[in-house]
């Protein structure tokens, strides 16, 4: 007779006779999808849960040591403590992608149980198993501590800020997602189950660089409940790629492995368990060769090519003026080379998706940046006619920039339309980190000149990015990497060369900063050097050449009116000035649009349905809110409260297509097309007397382009984007070397959400002092040697006082209301203030990242 578990699950009796993760039981047994699974190895804190009045990993609890034991999850709380912290949460805004909160709710409710009144330092404590990519702890830790003062009445929840009854541009809007993040029933594609759904796993290379001599799948497909085993055989393409097609979908008997991630086979089976006993059935037979471990090798005359084009992936050459004679006639110049590595989004979802046969094609329910991108891939897979494939986003658990490769969505689709069955695939954590593209590492030498007064006069750097074993968006982010290497200051100038290679290590692609936080590491840190030379300080220099409105960038743009990069610098200069012997200054500019000549549209289609206005826009929101600035820019046009509009779950069958969400280009691009679909509208309202029932079944389209330059045009002044953002930071040390503040001003033209903004910027600070100061990818003979729990992310007891300085000016562009964006650029002036900082406490000018021999990576001992 099997031994029976019993323990108490919200308040309700449970029993089982299996041995396994609580997690797992949790969420496949009892449906408990607020439990969270970010990694299965107690490394993030998504499934915490409360036992016996103590928080605990899911994952690391078993069900026969559960027994007896009273658990408590996100959906066991009471009415009155889920209200509050769905209030706290949405109106301190310490929500963006939602996928780590239910876990942070529960620590949260264990602190709150045991200390009514607790203070930031406890709320930091009782944190610190959680990790939050999103939005830098701090708003966290305030939604708790007003969670805390009205469950013990010393606060009330203003029901009217979720209702929304004034929701306008400008307004601090509650975000639209907030109550089903907070309380877990909002579904990411890891919480759908469906009817005979099926799932699949990949069997990966073992080494990075291998010829696949043999596939011998039989056993596996011998196996009960195993549907088949797919190898490149049944790929009717066996390329995908989100620019370049070069990436196999598997990897065929005869070729030749490019990293450890690559698919050499898939298996499909009836559960998970089957799933996994089946994968250690299949048998690879493997040539192993020597990889090609970085840029240099890759170079190499002799080297063996990874692709059939060659070890090159892309290269840029973007020029003006004339450096050479420009440095050469100095007054002072400065020569440095610098080294990045990779680093690793670490969003807390890994990577999943569902597809089921749909019409005479197949539907994907997935979890990317950006569902046409997903549809085209799969279709150049298939071969087929692209509205064969319906692609529609889930709640997106983080991507800042790592989703903008198609990674099990291709792979669910082609088992889908082989067996007729959904099928489900998810990464574990271990597989996310080994396949989905990284930061591109860099290596890149810069001079910098200026003329006695420290007006910079002129420009040369050569930038070498590794990509890996596959191209992603290496051309794109190389060419960010270049047009940005430049900085956000007045002189014309420059040569800057810019190369990828490929390698065998995991490939590169899209991060937060789009290749920005590389170059201006380096541009900005030997800024600092020529500020010494001249004799004025780093924050001097800075003012002296900022770009103001009429002036020309670089590049040649004019900057427009909207530009405040001045405006910046002087909100932080009296903090800097005062703290300068152990603080840092960085500024940095972001562009706004992917621009540089490309047909960039933003579309948008309102649809009135039973009284509502219904937004119908394909654009990801992974977090950044862009589905609450929609709302937002309709009420602003219309009047109408947040309860006659919605956000349509979109797909790419009822929706235009808004583009990927990257470039920091929704809430500007698609915001445009919202607000002139709703400007239609307002006029259509105003001859039924804002009735609008009147109006149901009305639809109102706007598509919003608008031209630019492509790279190198030959005119005088080319126009790369629609619109910059601006940013200063300033990072003040302790004497032992801590962060102790960062002071980050910036110009994001029209605050859309003041709420939304500084989560934001908080989230992005905290990003780019990891990449400054603990956050590595250390690979051996191009093999990561990583866990999530040893990639260095910052947790909440570790966290700076972050003030997040926001300025708007008076004249702003007129589009969006003036919004421009602010995802990306908070990330990136960061790690070189950070830089700054340690230069200006010890002396040391540090080159590479992570710095080291600082507080938070001590010298070691020779």
């Amino acid at each position: 007779m099997a031994t029976e578990y019993c323990f108490t699950v919200n308040g309700m009796r449970r029993t089982t006779t299996e041995k396994k993760s609580l997690l797992r039981y949790l969420r496949d047994d009892l449906h408990l999808f607020s439990v969270k699974d970010g990694c299965s190895e107690g490394a993030c804190g998504t499934c915490t849960i409360i036992v016996d009045g103590v928080a605990v990993k899911a994952c690391v609890l078993t069900t026969d040591k559960s027994v007896g034991r009273n658990i408590v999850t996100v959906e066991g709380l009471t009415e009155r403590e889920q209200d509050a912290f769905v209030y706290a949460f949405g109106s301190k805004g310490s929500v963006q992608c939602g996928f780590c909160i239910p876990g942070m709710v529960m620590a949260g409710k264990a602190l709150i149980d045991q200390n009514p009144d607790p203070t930031e330092e406890e709320i930091k404590y009782a944190l610190r198993g959680n990790i939050c990519r999103c939005t830098g702890y701090k708003k966290i830790i305030e939604g708790i501590q007003l969670t805390a003062a009205i469950l013990r009445g010393d606060a009330e929840i203003d029901y009217d800020l979720e209702r929304g009854d004034q929701y306008g541009v400008g307004q601090r809007a509650f975000r639209v997602d907030v109550r089903k993040k907070v309380l877990g029933y909002g579904k990411y594609p890891d919480d759908i189950v469906m009817d005979g759904m099926v799932h699949l796993s990949a069997v990966r290379s073992k080494y990075p660089r291998a010829r696949v001599l043999k596939i011998d799948a039989s056993k596996a497909e011998a196996l009960p409940g195993v549907l088949g085993v797919l190898t490149a055989k049944d790929v009717p393409n066996n390329k995908v790629g989100h620019i370049q097609q070069d990436w196999d979908v598997m990897i065929a008997e005869g070729d030749i492995t490019r990293m450890i991630g690559d698919t050499i086979c898939v298996v499909v089976a009836e559960t998970e368990e089957i799933l996994e006993k089946a994968k250690k059935l299949v048998k690879v037979d493997y040539e192993k060769l020597e990889p090609i471990r970085n840029v240099h090798e890759a170079m190499a005359e002799d080297a063996p090519q990874i692709h059939s084009s060659g070890n090159l992936c892309q290269q840029r050459h973007v020029t003006r003026g004339d450096a050479k004679t420009a440095l050469e006639k100095a007054a002072y110049k400065v020569t440095r080379s610098f080294t990045t590595p990779f680093t690793e989004h670490a969003f807390l979802e890994p990577e999943c998706a569902v597809s089921f046969p749909y019409k005479d094609g197949i539907k994907i329910l997935s979890t990317d940046q950006g569902a046409f991108d997903t549809r085209k891939e799969v279709s150049i897979m298939f071969g087929w006619d692209p509205e064969k494939i319906v692609v529609e986003n889930q709640l997106i658990g983080g991507g800042f920039g790592g989703k903008e490769d198609v990674t099990v969505q291709h792979l669910t689709a082609l088992a889908a339309y082989k067996y007729q069955r959904p099928v489900k695939a998810k990464f574990t954590r271990q597989e996310s980190l080994f396949f989905h593209p990284k930061r591109h590492a860099m290596e890149g030498t810069f001079t910098l000149g200026c003329d006695e007064n420290g007006i910079f006069t002129g420009l040369d750097c050569e930038i070498y990015f590794d990509t890996g074993a596959y191209a992603s968006l290496c051309g794109p982010v190389l060419e960010r990497a270049c047009t940005h290497s430049v900085g956000p200051y007045c002189y014309q100038n420059t040569d800057i060369r810019g190369f990828g290679y490929y390698t065998n290590n995991p490939p590169a692609g899209a991060f937060r900063g789009f290749g920005v936080c590389q170059s201006e590491f380096a541009l900005e840190s030997i800024i600092n050097l020529l500020a010494e030379q001249v004799g004025i300080s780093p924050w001097e220099i800075r003012y002296r050449n900022a770009i103001e409105p009429g002036k020309v960038l670089p590049n040649g743009q004019i900057a427009d009116c909207s530009t405040a990069l001045k405006e910046t610098l002087e909100a932080v200069k009296d903090v800097y000035e005062a703290n300068k012997d152990h603080a840092g200054i960085a500024c940095s500019m972001k562009n706004a649009g992917v621009g540089v000549g490309l047909p960039d549209k933003g579309r948008c289609n309102l649809v009135i349905e039973d009284g509502v206005c219904v937004i119908y826009a394909a654009a990801s929101d992974i977090g950044q809110g862009c589905a609450t600035v929609f709302c937002q820019d309709v009420a602003q046009a219309t009047g109408l409260p947040l309860s006659k509009i919605r956000n349509a779950v979109c797909n790419t069958e009822n929706a235009p297509d808004s583009g990927t969400t990257s470039g920091s280009r929704q809430t500007l691009l698609t915001g445009e097309a919202v607000r002139g679909a709703a400007v239609k509208l307002a006029d259509a309202m105003k001859e039924v007397d804002n009735d609008l029932e009147k109006l149901n079944g009305k639809n109102y389209f706007y598509e919003y382009y608008e031209p630019t330059d492509k790279l190198g045009a030959d005119v005088p002044y080319p126009k790369s984007h629609i619109a910059y953002g601006f940013a200063t930071h300033v990072v003040i040390l302790d004497k032992k070397g801590k962060v102790t503040e960062v002071y980050a001003a910036h110009d994001s033209g029209k605050v859309v959400n003041p709420i939304s903004i500084q989560g934001q910027i908080e989230g992005g600070v905290l990003m780019g002092m990891g990449y400054a100061l603990t956050e590595d990818w250390p690979l051996k003979d191009c093999v990561p040697q990583v866990t999530y729990g040893t990639l260095g992310l910052l947790r909440s007891t570790q966290i700076p006082n972050i003030h997040a300085i926001y300025v708007e000016k008076e004249k702003l562009l007129d589009v969006a209301y003036g919004a421009k964006g602010i995802g990306e650029i908070a990330t990136i002036p960061t790690a070189p203030a950070v830089q700054g900082a340690y230069y200006a406490l010890d002396g040391k000018f540090r080159t590479k990242l992570p710095l080291e021999d600082t507080f938070y990576r001590p010298k070691e001992e020779e």
